[in-house]
């Protein structure tokens, strides 16, 4: 594989009292607990907390910043695991035409919520198998390489599932890794990418190119990418461009239709927690899902449903995002997702994001305090260029202090070499959490 070397909006955050913040900047954060009080009494969302399980912790709630592994069980879920539970004993057969959600139709039930929280037309978006799985599917259909037009433009260090999709996908039409397969990297010394490092590499092999399919977010740094920079280049050199969306959906608002992205796909059990295991999630622009005519694999759940049920031969997609969809709908590792986008409509992607921005600065503002272990933030400062998430990067012991956070009551998760990710989720985490955790690590640590 060949592999490249390689601050732009104000946080504005129009909530009520001290939510009115025109520039994260400029806020009079302190490390004091009354502040971190005071900013939770005056969050709009506060409620949203009592609506999650929270793992328990020496008779306390754990600090759980871990949302972007596996977000917290919606209290909800059981309920609504139930209503399908019921539907199932009582009807039978009959649960996919009758019973409080029919099941015939149960992957339509999210697409409206997702489309919001994307940026997209409700009939952009489908939910079907897993990540990986949609991954492999939307590649057989936008990646056909042709003549010298062959390469894939990727992040180095992108997540394995991507990095191993993206070769076997290439050895699939037979051809080398190393030849199809460009990977850009930081530039020596550097962590992150620069987006005009990007842009440069796609212009650079341009009359090669076939594919860019890159992270919304990268999963290590936490980087999150200028998607419509990136889109544009890519078309603008022939391209296709798909995004694995995985770390940024319910994190960040995205505007996927508007910014023309071909396709995207991503799981529901981080952010959007629909737990582990839950149904994936897929955008396909409509420019593509209305052609009925795109290369894809058929099956009998994407079939125009007009016709589905006649069981001719011929396959007839229907005109939208599902008629990608494969097999029956995944009724029981939907459910959750369901239940939790409730939750989502009702706080409203816009809103989360605001409380993000102010959630993570704090979150920085306090480790910027700390004078007692040494490490350094990866993640880019501007909130623009991040989600909820925090990348802590340790020259030494970091696995040894991440055993001791979770030994402290703090779920965060380790990646090597060397980070510790720290992603308060604004849905069920507090300025309180956030100051707890830096009291642990100023005062045990």
């Amino acid at each position: 594989m060949e592999i490249v070397q390689c601050k732009t909006v104000a946080a504005h955050v129009p909530f009520d009292n001290i939510f009115t913040v025109i520039n994260i900047s400029a806020m009079n954060y302190a490390a004091s607990e009354a502040f971190a009080r005071q900013m939770d009494s005056e969050d709009p969302l506060k409620t949203m907390r009592d609506r999650f399980h929270f793992p328990q912790h020496n008779d306390l709630p754990v600090i759980y910043f871990c949302g972007n592994s596996l977000g917290l069980q919606p209290k909800a879920a059981a309920a609504a695991i139930a209503i399908e539970l019921d539907s199932w004993r009582n009807l039978a057969v009959g649960g996919y035409f009758g019973g409080t959600n029919p099941w015939l139709y149960y992957q339509q039930y999210c697409s409206g919520a997702l489309a919001k929280i994307v940026g997209a037309k409700p009939e952009e978006i489908t939910v079907m198998n897993a990540l990986t799985v949609n991954l492999h599917l939307m590649m057989l259909s936008f990646y056909r390489p042709n003549g010298k037009r062959l390469k894939i433009i990727m992040e180095a260090g992108a997540f394995p599932s991507d990095q191993y999709a993206i070769e076997t996908q290439v050895r699939h039409y037979g051809l080398e890794p190393d030849l199809a397969i460009v990977e850009i990297a930081p530039r020596n010394g550097e962590k992150i990418l620069r987006t005009e490092d990007i842009l440069d590499c796609i212009a650079t092999h341009a009359d090669e190119l076939a594919l860019v399919m890159m992270g919304g977010m990268n999963y290590y740094t936490g980087q999150l990418f200028d998607m419509a920079a990136i889109t544009k280049a890519g078309h603008e050199a022939g391209a296709m461009v798909g995004w694995d969306l995985a770390h940024v959906v319910g994190n960040v608002p995205l505007q996927l239709h508007n910014i023309e992205a071909d396709f995207a796909v991503w799981c529901s059990y981080k952010y959007l927690n629909a737990g582990p295991g839950a149904v994936g999630g897929v955008f396909v622009h409509e420019r593509h899902a209305a052609n009925i005519n795109f290369p894809r694999l058929g099956g009998w759940w994407g079939n125009d449903e007009k016709t589905r049920f006649k069981m001719e031969k011929g396959f007839v997609p229907k005109p939208e995002a599902s008629g990608w969809c494969q097999s029956t709908s995944q009724v029981f590792n939907t459910v959750c997702l369901k239940a939790s986008l409730e939750i989502f409509e009702e706080a409203g992607i816009d809103n989360l994001r605001k409380k993000s921005i102010l959630l993570t600065g704090y979150l920085e503002y306090l480790l910027k305090a700390l004078d007692n272990i040494s490490y350094e933030i990866i993640t880019p400062q501007h909130p623009a260029e991040r989600g909820t998430q925090l990348s802590l990067f340790f020259h030494r012991d970091g696995r040894l202090i991440h055993d001791k956070m979770i030994d402290s009551g703090i779920i965060v998760d380790y990646r090597e070499p060397g980070v510790i990710r720290v992603a308060p989720a604004p849905l069920y985490c507090s300025f309180s959490d956030v100051f707890r955790f830096y009291t642990i690590l100023r005062d045990q640590f």
